[in-house]
């Protein structure tokens, strides 16, 4: 397994997968997601791929891609990503003015769990972001995604804040 920046060529396997964390969450809040919906289009994430501020990193198969994949012009198989977001909070009234990594995504391909990507895929956005100059690393989790709670709690991650509601109808 070897984790790179994503390239326009992994698109594909990439809609792939976030159609995998959409299923998750639409079954856990379909009174908030979305079925069979797309989170980016293409045009969307070859923006996102061309922009330093949000890397997307790629944990891949070198070589194990095919035809099947979507794209027989890359030859990696997809195994999972991170998408990634620099934020930074300057002249803020109350927030220091520190430099932070916001994991937006990170999803590993269903048939891959077990093998470690995720961990693998999370060391590597803590070495990017300390490499970066980073104070911190921070996601969100949806709290009807027990499974990622339990690995993000297995990684080290503690809860920062906590979002809180009440459903109207």
């Amino acid at each position: 397994m070897r984790i790179r920046r994503a390239d326009p060529r992994d698109i594909p396997q990439i809609d792939v997968l976030l159609r995998e964390v959409l299923d998750v969450h639409h079954a856990g809040r379909p009174d908030l997601f979305k079925p069979a919906a797309a989170k980016y289009t293409d045009d969307q994430l070859r923006t996102m791929i061309a922009d330093d501020a949000m890397p997307i990193f790629v944990a891949v198969e070198p070589g194990a891609g095919s035809i099947a994949d979507g794209d027989p012009g890359n030859a990696d198989r997809l195994l999972g990503y991170a998408f990634c977001q620099f934020q930074r909070h300057v002249d803020d009234n109350i927030l220091t003015d520190i430099l932070t990594l916001y994991i937006d995504d990170l999803c590993v391909d269903e048939s891959q769990r077990g093998r470690h990507v995720g961990t693998a895929l999370y060391r590597h956005v803590l070495g990017f972001a300390k490499a970066a100059g980073c104070h911190n690393v921070t996601l969100n989790v949806w709290a009807c995604n027990e499974a990622a709670m339990g690995f993000y709690e297995r990684c080290g991650l503690k809860p920062q804040k906590i979002g809180m509601e009440t459903v109207l109808r």
